[in-house]
């Protein structure tokens, strides 16, 4: 609206606003005024983003063998096992205690070897299936089928995707046997050696991204299998003993159970044995 044109009906000829309001509507619409650019800086060359960034198309990357089969049986694991989910938190003070003492020990060993935490957690696991053998078992359409073997999955990331070696027999196993064996699967599959009898199969799975920072997940299963235990990081944080506050390490687990096999409660002593072994670890390792 130009002022200058405009009249003003008020004190001393002052443009008030009825003076506008009655220019504005005998006369057309204007179009809206395009926004100025920002004058650039003094001494600032400017850039658009095409010249600081050239554009790069998207390029697609086949798929590999592996990331196939993955993808299409964790989309039928998803549409077709009814996944439920558990989680216990767990003191992890008694077990970092223990598995430091057993590898100053196993220093002065003839063939010294240490113990990761994700050794004594496969352990742990193994264990508490003999506790609560019904937590082994898989649902076919005729039955719920019992397993009578503990056979442990491990997953183990690769740049391809992820395969889950089998500790066999692993409820039987001392923790050393079962040290090595997951270090020297892990190491197979890393180089592609793995043989198929060595990772097809497998009773439950266990996942444990707790290396990476992550604090808490929830894994989805492995088919047939009915149950995958995902373990998180050990974290310092507050605990309560007793009537006392002080600091503690606690790691979160959570349990993906096939709802068709595992109920709630059968679940829940699952977690629970799991939960009382790592806690007390003198149980787990004698």
């Amino acid at each position: 609206m130009d002022l200058h044109a405009l009249s003003g009906s008020g004190p001393n000829g002052r443009i008030v606003r009825v003076d506008i309001e009655n220019a504005a509507a005998t006369q057309p619409a204007q179009p809206a005024a395009e926004p100025a650019a920002p004058a650039p800086s003094a001494g600032v060359q400017q850039h658009t983003l095409s010249q600081t960034r050239p554009h790069t198309p998207p390029q697609i990357q086949p798929h590999t063998p592996m990331r196939a089969t993955i993808a299409r049986r964790l989309v039928q694991s998803k549409q077709q096992v009814p996944h439920f989910y558990l989680t216990v938190d767990c003191r992890m003070d008694a077990l970092l205690a223990a598995r430091a003492a057993l590898n100053a020990r196993s220093e002065s060993a003839r063939e010294p070897m240490r113990h990761s935490l994700n050794d004594l957690l496969a352990m742990a696991v193994a264990r508490a299936v003999g506790q609560v053998p019904a937590i082994n078992a898989q649902w076919t359409d005729e039955g719920i089928v019992q397993l009578g073997e503990v056979d442990l999955s491990i997953a183990v990331a690769l740049e391809s995707g992820l395969i889950t070696p089998i500790v066999r027999n692993a409820d039987r196993k001392s923790l050393r046997e079962i040290s090595a064996e997951i270090a020297q699967l892990a190491e197979q599959a890393r180089r592609g050696r793995l043989r198929p009898e060595q990772y097809e199969g497998g009773s439950l799975t266990l996942s444990n991204l707790g290396m990476h920072g992550v604090r808490e997940f929830a894994a989805i299963i492995n088919p047939p299998q009915s149950v995958i235990l995902a373990a998180g990081a050990v974290v310092r944080q507050p605990v309560v003993d007793g009537d006392d506050i002080r600091v503690g390490h606690v790691m979160s687990l959570t349990l993906s159970a096939d709802h068709r096999v595992v109920d709630g409660a059968l679940g829940a002593r699952f977690l629970g044995a799991v939960k009382q072994l790592l806690e007390n670890p003198i149980e787990l390792i004698l």
